[in-house]
């Protein structure tokens, strides 16, 4: 039996059991059945009103002017003897229209403003958000009078006036979804890959805020009718011969007190039908559910002070020669403050180190990923030959697992189109070759059936077999180096073995390096060959994974690995802790950054920072007192260019 069959997690979704919500069960809810039942009516009523009632609404009949209801008119006559009820029913189809040609001008131009700040530059961007804030801040009634004075009397200056007033709110919640879902991952990664702004817009941003927007149009259409029929009964809306309820309201509110029901019969028709909006409204939202793609998390904080360190012994050659990597942030913020590291061709480096030290930025920063307001620079930044800077070669030869899958994949498309768009744009392949391709890779990563999986959705994977989508992905290309940032966190302890067994087969298949992230160190030194410690922004360790349970030098990584039980640890012994804090930024005091939270610091650790030097063989670390030395200091020389070597 394979793991994946044994996985608990997996083993519903693949045996075709995991429920599924669909959409036409909506219906048979008491909110379903009111909302298309009275959909039916006031559709029947608007389509068949006119041919039925047509002629009695506008017949004249002087000998029956002003009558209170009876038989033979149901609410009464008007001033000129047409019959109210025939009336109101006929002007349903005209106040629909209008309602919703409103609705439509609103919708679409809220979306246009809306998506704007995604598509053009960021001043016009700002720009046009501000214009946006601007006009939601001002009171909604005062500006639909005031478009309605500058559009003019009549039924055509009455929709424009409704339908503009609805665009700054319509504008100001579509900007709202676009940002939570344009710093998703899988929006970086379709810009990495060269799809166009507008394309990005229609491909991977409408679609996922596509039904909290239809929901509010659909509820905002309700505020729409009552604004109409109000302009309309102030005179400003539809005028004669025409009419609609707010007109008709118009014409019988001073016969109130004489005839109620005759006033009151156009009222009650835009309340229920303002209601039957919302109800829409409603279902629509239980049919579809509000998706709205996850954030990319924060990036790491780190203090400002900037530090070198020693580039790697074996950089030249090396298939990743990273100098001097530095992201910063607004602020004088210092996410990463001068690293430098070297991966060799099939080598497995792990990245470990406290939430916030900064080593998803890091990766990030070789991915080209580094989410705006950030910025990158580095004095050496090549991957397999190329300057990953003027080159960024994500998709091709180097792949990125991200933590959180779901964020990784597009929610509104399937897996399979997802996976054969990286083919398309980096291979040149034809749409049929690029789909043949997603499904061998799903294949490859062990998702049974891949044909079939590649035709759903990622809401329909567990949370391993996204995991493994997200491998696939990267392997979609030829990678030489795969990125792997905490693949198995949320992922169950056998998920997250399948997950660390499957990069190990890739690595064996592909002979791609591998860069792991992660918090897990037993992770870490069950994967990696060599362990990067990091700590505010620098590395303060690089030593063999043998060494990392009982040969760390740094009191840093001495104190992660004694924070970690083991089986062999007495039930009864607290864990070890790391007192303090991890420095803030702006905390700069002009020493060692660990030096406030370490007990072997002295004064020279509050005085300056040490620099990474090397410490015995195929080991560096940052310490002035390391442990197990005997001199009291790591030794280095330095070279002209301010790198140590041992």
């Amino acid at each position: 039996m394979s793991q994946e069959t044994r996985s608990p997690e997996a083993r519903p979704q693949e045996a075709g059991t995991a429920p599924r919500h669909r959409p036409a069960r909506t219906l048979w809810t008491p909110v379903g059945v009111t909302a298309l039942a009275g959909c039916l009516l006031v559709a029947l009523v608007a389509v068949l009103g006119p041919v039925l009632l047509g002629t009695r609404a506008a017949q004249i009949d002087t000998d029956a002017i002003n009558r209170s209801s009876s038989a033979a008119h149901l609410l009464g006559t008007d001033n000129l003897g047409r019959d109210i009820a025939a009336r109101v029913v006929v002007a349903t189809r005209l106040t629909l229209e209008l309602t919703l040609l409103a609705t439509a001008i609103g919708t679409v131009g809220g979306l246009l403003l809306g998506v704007a700040p995604a598509v053009l530059g960021r001043r016009a961007g700002r720009l046009i958000t501000a214009t946006v804030g601007v006009l939601v801040a001002f009171p909604g009634l005062l500006f639909l009078l005031f478009l309605a004075t500058v559009f003019g009397v009549g039924s055509t200056g009455a929709v424009w006036a409704v339908g503009l007033a609805m665009v700054p709110p319509t504008a100001r919640l579509v900007q709202n979804l676009t940002a939570s879902v344009a710093g998703a991952d899988y929006v970086a990664a379709a810009r990495i890959l060269g799809v166009g702004r507008c394309r990005l817009v229609v491909r991977h941003l409408l679609p996922n805020i596509a039904e909290p927007s239809v929901l509010y149009a659909t509820q905002a259409a309700g505020g729409i009718l009552v604004a109409f029929s109000g302009l309309s009964f102030l005179g400003l809306g539809v005028q004669s011969p025409q009419y609609d309820w707010g007109r008709l309201l118009n014409e019988q509110l001073n016969r109130i007190y004489v005839n109620p029901v005759a006033a009151l019969a156009p009222g009650l028709a835009v309340v229920l039908t303002g209601l039957l909006f919302g109800l829409v409204g409603e279902a629509l939202a239980q049919a579809g559910g509000r998706r709205v793609a996850q954030q990319r998390p924060a990036a790491p904080r780190g203090p400002v002070t900037p530090a070198r360190e020693a580039a790697p012994d074996a950089a030249d050659g090396s298939l990743v020669q990273v100098r001097d990597l530095r992201v910063t942030f607004p602020g004088g913020r210092h996410a990463v403050r001068g690293i430098s590291l070297g991966i060799g061709a099939g080598e497995a480096v792990g990245l470990v180190g406290e939430s916030g030290s900064g080593k998803s930025l890091s990766a990030l920063a070789l991915a080209d990923l580094v989410p705006h307001p950030g910025r990158t620079g580095a004095r050496t930044l090549r991957f397999d030959g190329h300057d990953l800077r003027a080159d960024p070669r994500l998709g091709t030869s180097l792949a990125m697992v991200f933590q959180d899958p779901m964020a990784a994949l597009n929610p509104a498309l399937r897996v399979g189109r997802q996976l054969a768009e990286v083919a398309e744009v980096h291979l040149g392949a034809t749409r049929a070759q690029a789909a043949a391709r997603a499904a061998d890779r799903l294949g490859a990563v062990r998702i049974p059936a891949p044909e079939r999986r590649a035709r759903q959705r990622p809401h329909e994977y567990s949370g391993g077999m996204r995991q493994r989508a997200v491998i696939a992905m990267g392997l979609m290309g030829q990678p030489k180096l795969i990125i792997a940032d905490e693949p198995t966190t949320a992922l169950d302890v056998a998920v997250q073995q399948q997950v660390l067994d499957l990069l190990a087969e890739v690595r064996a298949d592909s002979g791609a390096a591998l860069l792991l992230i992660s918090h897990d160190l037993a992770v870490v030194a069950q994967v990696c060959e060599r362990v990067l410690v990091m700590y505010a922004g620098l590395i303060v360790e690089d030593l063999p994974v043998t060494e990392l349970a009982r040969g760390a030098a740094h009191p840093y990584t001495r104190a992660l690995v004694g924070a970690v039980p083991t089986m062999t640890t007495d039930p009864g012994t607290p864990l070890a802790t790391i007192p303090g804090r991890p420095p803030e930024p702006g905390e700069d005091g002009g020493g060692c950054s660990f030096a406030p939270r370490c007990d072997r610091a002295r004064e020279r650790c509050h005085a300056a920072a040490p620099e990474l030097a090397g410490f015995g063989t195929g080991r560096r670390v940052a310490c002035w007192y390391p442990v197990g030395s005997t001199a009291g200091a790591a030794t280095a020389t330095t070279s002209p260019e301010g790198e140590a070597a041992s």
